[in-house]
């Protein structure tokens, strides 16, 4: 969710440089932007603990002299406001330093019942810590880059045909976020018999539904376990529309600039979660008049009795035709 707001401030500011810590397998998601580069932070390593954090405060201290291309350090951004963080704030106490308000009591609030408005997005959450350092950001009008052009070994994987590709993401955190599969399997075979459909998942035991899956119906790929973080970048880039949970894979299709069709269960798009620059109307929400306490959490890993499916209160049917009327509407 940080990378359409970067992607926004350095083509706002050209002449800033930005140094991103983040674990090294999510360097993809910060390729083929200006002015940006990764330092690969290991947390369960050499940077874990106090002692780790202090290391790492002392090699960014000396960054600039260690990589001539990357400029001294002038402020900091904490887009995450964990502990982890916080004790690096310490390690830089002369240092211009801004942190994310996560709006905490607002969510409490809309959690517990106690209102039910759209809060501020944490897009615009992370764009006010920039322009607490002095880098006012206009979210609006976005450009997204070109697809990638397929490899290919890609081509091959994805069985590249003239179909409309559709990616679905059936999975999440939490199962309360997640529709069930077999009312997914309804969903896929229905667009399967028109559009090319694309199943994404990690872990084994998700691998190994999304085969079972993607074997009982034609134009459909099982892509999970195949593909590293950036070959399933390229993928998605060229995709037609993502299906999604509220989830990981909604918000990497929308940096992408890509359509997505969001299923909600027990969460919420007024916590702020929401893919960026989607239309609301791009997601379908279980049925608040038979589930008046969504949203039950901000994560949906808290929910009453009988609430845990209540994602299912969204038809297939509704979901197939949602599908083909953004693609039609993006054309």
């Amino acid at each position: 969710m940080t990378v359409p707001v970067i992607r926004q401030f350095v083509k706002q500011y050209p002449e800033v440089s930005i140094t991103i810590l983040t674990r090294g397998f999510f360097e993809p998601f910060f390729r083929g932007l200006d002015n940006v580069s990764v330092y690969n932070v290991d947390v369960k390593g050499i940077h874990k603990g106090v002692r780790g954090l202090y290391k790492l405060s002392k090699e960014l201290k000396k960054l600039h002299l260690t990589n001539p291309s990357i400029p001294k350090i002038d402020a900091i951004a904490d887009l995450h406001n964990v502990l982890r963080s916080k004790i690096l704030k310490l390690f830089f106490r002369n240092q211009t330093f801004a942190q994310i308000d996560k709006g905490r009591a607002e969510k409490k609030a809309l959690t517990a019942g106690q209102s039910f408005s759209q809060l501020k997005t944490t897009h615009q959450r992370y764009a006010d810590v920039f322009e607490a350092l002095g880098y006012k950001l206009d979210l609006s009008n976005p450009k997204f880059s070109k697809s990638s052009v397929l490899s290919d070994k890609l081509l091959d994987i994805v069985d590249g045909d003239s179909k409309q590709q559709i990616g679905i993401a059936p999975f999440a955190a939490f199962k309360s976020k997640a529709y069930p599969l077999e009312r997914m399997e309804q969903v896929i075979k229905g667009l399967s018999k028109t559009h090319k459909v694309l199943l994404f998942g990690g872990g084994q035991k998700e691998i190994a539904l999304l085969s079972e899956i993607a074997s009982k119906f034609d134009n459909t790929v099982n892509l999970a376990g195949k593909l590293s973080l950036a070959e399933e970048l390229d993928v998605i880039s060229n995709l037609d529309i993502m299906v999604s949970m509220d989830s990981g894979n909604a918000h990497i299709a929308a940096m992408l600039g890509i359509p997505v069709l969001t299923l909600w269960g027990v969460t919420h798009p007024y916590a702020g979660f929401y893919p960026f620059n989607q239309p609301l109307e791009n997601a379908l929400m279980a049925d608040r008049e038979r589930f008046p306490l969504i949203p039950t959490s901000v994560y949906g890993n808290k929910f009453p009795e009988g609430y845990e499916n209540a994602i299912g209160s969204i038809k297939p049917e509704q979901i197939i035709d949602k599908v083909k009327s953004i693609i039609l509407s993006s054309k």
